[in-house]
């Protein structure tokens, strides 16, 4: 017998922690019912269609293939049963501000080679630099990430015995630490560029997060090809584990939105703003860890107060232009960053002084240049799919005439530093911002993300996945360990789903 026949559970978000959860939880035998928000599933993941483009509107670099691999056979599946990987070569491209213009090659040897051109000695300290990266990729992810400790007695462990000489050693931060192998500053940003997927600066993430350079040059950046009608890109994998949680039997309710969660005598009440009620035995948030807390729960049954979440260090919001133009764009690559020769100022205005970039550091997401199938008709010489993304502080203020200001100068600032000018043929725009990440995700300060990946905020530093308030309810997703990005995420749901089936 399944050690959660007969359990009732509801998830409340259908993002990626939620939808990973549910599977874990109804392959244990449980009756489990997806509440989601929005009109469609995914969280930020979401993908937004209109006038023949299609557009993943969060997350859209796949990386860590391992991660979704592990999975999907956790399930007897794999990720080949739903759709097909794309390697990108490039990976990305890099426009430095000073005109100088790279391309980060699927051929690590090429890389190498970048890295010596940049400086004597480059290609040595390339290869020991990644070297440390996958020791550190396997260390992190064998004793911290697929293994979750939430007490402190979960670290008396030899294991982490072992590992502990290397982690204190990395507990500096990724700037002072990526120094030691690198003199020239572009080096430097081509090593520290992920960070945005964990929300944080160079100053305030700690070296650990180094493992993050295996992830990019040894396991590869790669675009999901969608399989039997699915969307290609991210809107594949929602798709997938979507498809994944049918096969297992999870139901999913999408517009509805819940207003209360309330324990009872016998269970939960769950209500949604339009006053349908739910009555699961278990409860499951993916919403976001702040909002449930804040506003789904009576005061008495909070773990955290007001003052709690608001010190916390936020990941970055952003800002976004999803565009389809006329024409192609081919001196863009499918991924492409522009970089000002000093991006310091750019993390402080996020994290510091909170103020809208005066010279961001952006990212381009083109995927018309791999897949016709995000422009009308296919025809990818008469149209071109694009967003761009500016990382900014939460809570900044965005109204539409600060939007409108700021989405000017970005479009100039793409024009004079890729060669590529928007600005007169754009047939569809959309802007989307903080108070939009508010709006539609619940997201405390507008962030983008989540808690941001700092020293305090790491590992058992993170909110638990078990309420310690009520008995019964659990948390999922980006607030909690592993932490954020869709891989993290996944390996949530596993946590979240082992918390419940060792308290049951």
């Amino acid at each position: 017998m399944s050690s959660l026949a007969g359990t009732t559970i509801d998830v409340v978000g259908g993002g990626f922690g939620g939808l990973s959860t549910a599977c874990y939880l109804a392959d244990a035998g449980a009756d489990v019912r997806v509440l989601e928000k929005n009109e469609q599933l995914g969280g930020r993941a979401s993908r937004l269609e209109v006038d023949g483009f299609r557009f993943d509107m969060g997350p859209s670099w796949y990386l860590m293939p391992d991660v979704f691999e592990r999975f999907f056979g956790h399930f007897g599946k794999s990720t080949d049963d739903y759709y097909d990987l794309e390697r990108l070569d490039p990976h990305y491209r890099i426009f430095f501000k000073d005109g100088d213009e790279v391309d980060v090659s699927a051929d690590r040897a090429e890389v190498r080679e970048l890295f010596a051109e940049y400086e004597a000695g480059g290609g040595e300290a390339f290869d020991a630099y990644l070297e440390e990266s996958e020791s550190n990729y396997e260390l992190a992810m064998d004793n911290f990430v697929y293994e979750d400790r939430p007490r402190l007695r979960d670290w008396v462990d030899l294991d982490v015995m072992k590992a502990a000489p290397v982690g204190l050693k990395l507990m500096g931060n990724m700037q002072g630490h990526v120094e030691k192998y690198f003199e020239n500053p572009k080096l430097q940003q081509i090593m520290q560029y992920t960070l945005v997927f964990l929300g944080g600066a160079p100053h305030n993430t700690p070296a650990l997060y180094n493992m993050m350079s295996h992830v990019d040059f040894n396991l590869g950046v790669h675009y999901p090809v969608g399989k039997d009608g699915r969307d290609n890109g991210l809107g594949a994998v929602v798709d997938a584990v979507v498809d994944l949680g049918d096969e297992l039997g999870v139901e999913y309710v999408t517009d509805a939105p819940v207003a209360e969660i309330t324990r009872r005598k016998d269970g939960f009440l769950v209500a949604t703003e339009d006053g349908t009620e739910y009555h699961p035995d278990l409860v499951v948030s993916d919403a976001d860890y702040a909002h449930t807390e804040q506003e789904l729960l009576p005061e008495h049954e909070r773990q955290y107060d007001a003052d709690y979440w608001e010190s916390k260090t936020y990941a970055p919001s952003a800002f976004l232009l999803y565009m389809g133009v006329e024409g192609d764009v081919d001196e863009l690559a499918h991924h492409t960053l522009v970089l000002p020769e000093d991006w310091d100022p750019h993390f402080e205005q996020i994290f510091d002084e909170p103020a809208w970039p005066d010279d961001p550091a952006y990212y381009l997401c083109v995927p018309s240049e791999t897949d016709e199938t995000t422009v009308p008709d296919g025809d990818t010489d008469e149209y071109s799919n694009l967003f761009v993304l500016v990382p900014i502080a939460p809570d900044l203020e965005d109204g539409e005439a600060t939007r409108q200001r700021y989405r000017d100068e970005v479009l100039a600032d793409i024009a004079e530093n890729t060669g590529v000018d928007l600005r007169d043929r754009i047939t569809f725009e959309k802007q989307f911002s903080v108070s939009d990440f508010g709006e539609r995700y619940n997201s405390i300060q507008g962030t983008a993300l989540g808690l941001a990946h700092t020293l305090k905020q790491t590992a058992l530093l993170r909110p638990s996945h078990r309420s310690s308030a009520v008995d019964g309810l659990y948390f999922t997703g980006s607030f909690t360990t592993p932490g954020i990005g869709v891989p993290m995420c996944l390996i949530s749901g596993q946590h979240t789903a082992d918390a419940v089936i060792d308290d049951r």
